[in-house]
């Protein structure tokens, strides 16, 4: 409290004096960079998702996805998306926002049950429109649109009918509404991604019930669930997630590649590895962790199959593609999308294939370390050279794909300040670390800072942000105000080099003059 009163008086110091208050980072003479540094090609975004950000959960024919009812059983801090940061409303505003700050493309995602409300079947006219209307803002206001069509996100009505992405039912269900997105947006929209970070979502979801739909079985659960099976449903899931991915994208090249030239992806979860002891059984343990977490999706992308060792440890319990389904998976990818923030600790778990009963982790014989941090509200520590490493560890493993970065900022505490030095130091390292990888060959296409305006996360529900833009949900109209890492990204993107941007100044700004209500 006393944090933020010495914040509202500095506000009305600047206010009332106008006097500028340069913020000094770091001194890091590696991180002098440009916007020019980059290719022209190279593009430049930030990014939220469907039930984040657009609020109207119960308007205008949308129907419950399976976040909806994991937030309403009162997860996430008990807050929900029903009115989020209501963009369905006021996604001109934001566009407006994306236009001043110099957004050079914007990723967001669409909600299957809001286009489709019965994830199958008619089309829902005003979600159609809504989703129209918000791609044809950013087209006229020169933004690049680069579309998700799954996060976390599926129509509860297929969780009823047949238990969702543990049914082969959802490959046809997920193609078919890929057709109906491509068919109405893709003559705009040149960059799709199906499924967001599969990787994590099959374990959060399946193997540890801490994320929708919250399914696993004892002793893996980390929040009691009476529904699942923790053994063998994680590698059911990313089985049909593949699958239907790669239906999506072969139906894109038959059908609408010559004529749209777009491109399909799909994103992964991705993190540093560090031994946790410089032992050669830590080492090995960190390898298989690349395996079962990168391996586990891209393998299957290249050649058609999942890793040995995973295969191997796994048994049985992990499908086998037929001889059509390997043809189909195999290449069916333009680009992959990273998700990054931090770094994890590697550790071996000796003796793990001995037990009868084991889960994803026992099977790779490994523990990630701190990997509670993902369920914390404090701030990543900064590890830019992990970023590095997985861009190398792609380049060498993984045929060096085309990437975009479609995640990566700094979470702070939701009332934390405007002032947020600690994002603008950590976007400043990451994307410097990012050109350095970009200049010895990685294949990086485009970044996406996580995220435009705060959002409804997952885990945390509004207690923690990371958003470039605060949004205010004690006013009535949600009111968006720019932070410094606003600023610091805008005259980044406008040209500014990275060491005079590292000085940036807060000057009397229509946007902070009613701050001082904001963080009491």
């Amino acid at each position: 409290m006393e944090q933020a009163k010495c914040l509202i008086l500095v506000f009305f110091l600047l206010l009332n004096l106008a006097v500028a208050v340069g913020v000094l980072l770091s001194n890091d003479d590696d991180y002098n960079y440009s916007r020019y540094d980059f290719p022209d090609e190279f593009v430049f975004g930030s990014g939220t998702s469907a039930y984040q950000v657009e609020g109207a959960a119960n308007e205008d024919g949308r129907t419950p996805s399976i976040w909806d009812t994991f937030a309403h059983a009162g997860f996430a801090h008990g807050e929900n998306g029903d009115v989020a940061c209501d963009v369905y409303h006021k996604y001109k505003e934001d566009v407006q926002l994306m236009v001043e700050t110099g957004l050079e493309a914007y990723r967001f995602s669409i909600s299957w049950s809001r286009l489709i409300p019965n994830g199958r079947g008619p089309v829902n006219p005003k979600g159609l429109q809504y989703y129209n209307n918000l791609i044809n803002e950013l087209i006229n206001n020169g933004i690049e649109p680069h579309v998700t069509l799954h996060n976390y996100d599926l129509p509860q009505a297929l969780e009823d009918e047949y238990e969702g992405w543990l049914s082969r039912d959802v490959i046809k269900d997920f193609t078919n509404y890929a057709d109906v997105c491509f068919r109405e947006f893709g003559d705009r929209v040149k960059y799709w991604t199906t499924v967001n970070e599969p990787n994590i979502f099959a374990i959060g979801s399946y193997d540890q019930a801490i994320t929708p739909p919250q399914r696993c079985s004892p002793p893996f659960c980390v929040i009691e669930s009476t529904k699942g099976n923790s053994t063998f449903e994680p590698y059911l899931v990313v089985h049909h997630v593949l699958l239907a991915h790669s239906s999506a994208v072969r139906l894109y090249r038959r059908k609408y590649r010559e004529e749209q030239h777009g491109f399909v992806g799909i994103s992964l979860y991705t993190f540093g590895i560090v031994p946790l002891k410089n032992t050669e059984k830590d080492k090995a343990a960190c390898e298989r962790i690349r395996d079962f977490y990168f391996g586990w999706i891209m393998e299957p992308l290249l050649h058609g199959d999942y890793p040995k060792i995973m295969k191997a440890n796994a048994g049985a319990r992990i499908p086998a593609f037929t001889s059509l389904e390997s043809k189909q998976v195999k290449g069916s990818y333009d680009f992959i999308g990273i998700i990054h923030y931090t770094k994890f600790n590697g550790t071996d778990i000796p003796d793990a294939l001995k037990i009868e009963l084991r889960d994803f982790s026992l099977d790779s014989a490994a523990q990630l370390l701190a990997l509670q941090d993902i369920l914390a509200e404090e701030e990543y520590p900064m590890a830019p050279l992990a970023l590095r490493e997985v861009l190398d560890t792609f380049k060498i493993l993984y045929g060096n794909p085309p990437i975009f970065i479609h995640e990566n900022g700094q979470r702070t505490a939701s009332n934390a300040s405007l002032h947020d030095v600690s994002r603008v130091e950590y976007l400043h390292a990451y994307i410097g670390t990012m050109l350095d990888s970009l200049r010895n060959g990685s294949n990086v296409k485009g970044y996406f800072a996580w995220s435009f305006i705060d959002a409804l996360e997952l885990l945390d529900g509004y207690k923690s942000s990371f958003g470039l833009y605060y949004v205010d949900r004690n006013d009535p109209e949600l009111t968006r105000y720019p932070k410094l890492s606003a600023k610091w990204y805008s005259q980044f993107l406008k040209g500014g080099r990275s060491s005079q941007v590292g000085a940036i100044e807060l000057k009397n700004d229509s946007s902070l003059v009613s701050v001082g209500h904001l963080f009491q």
